[in-house]
């Protein structure tokens, strides 16, 4: 079960999402981000360098942050394009799941979509799934939304 933050600060759902970018924009994990549980404010850290000047000492460790997600540990990198590929191009199923085989999957992924003039359709699917990551994700650890 996870530690939530249930009785504590709410968190903005905007601001959640900006961190969860933050984090998921390097693939080795070395963007990090962690929520308060007592204050809902959220913490960017890159590589052990704080972003913020005010990082409190040993968030990493503590048990009153809450770290961040990756979007690698809610399925939304390549896991995503394979569920996208299967329920709107089950033609090139094979051949997208080839293209993950190898570097430059993305560019190639992107090609494709854009040659099927599907770019739009796969932003609208990932912004969608990434959303509804996030929510359940909050839900899990009992982390509150602030309405916006």
């Amino acid at each position: 079960m996870a530690t939530g933050m249930s009785q504590s600060a709410s968190v903005s759902f905007r601001e959640l999402e900006d961190a969860f970018e933050f984090v998921s924009v390097s693939n080795d994990y070395e963007h990090r981000a962690y929520i308060c549980i007592a204050t809902g404010r959220i913490y960017f850290v890159l590589d052990l360098v704080d972003v913020d000047d005010d990082t409190p000492e040993g968030i990493e460790d503590s048990d009153q942050y809450i770290s961040v997600p990756h979007k690698n540990d809610l399925n939304l990198g390549k896991d995503l394009v394979f569920s996208f590929a299967a329920q709107e191009m089950p033609d090139d199923y094979d051949d997208v799941r080839d293209m993950f085989r190898r570097q430059g999957a993305y560019r190639r992924f992107k090609d494709l979509l854009d040659l099927r003039n599907m770019l739009e359709q796969w932003y609208a699917f990932e912004e969608k799934s990434t959303k509804e990551a996030l929510r359940a994700w909050c839900e899990e650890y009992e982390i509150p939304l602030r309405p916006e």
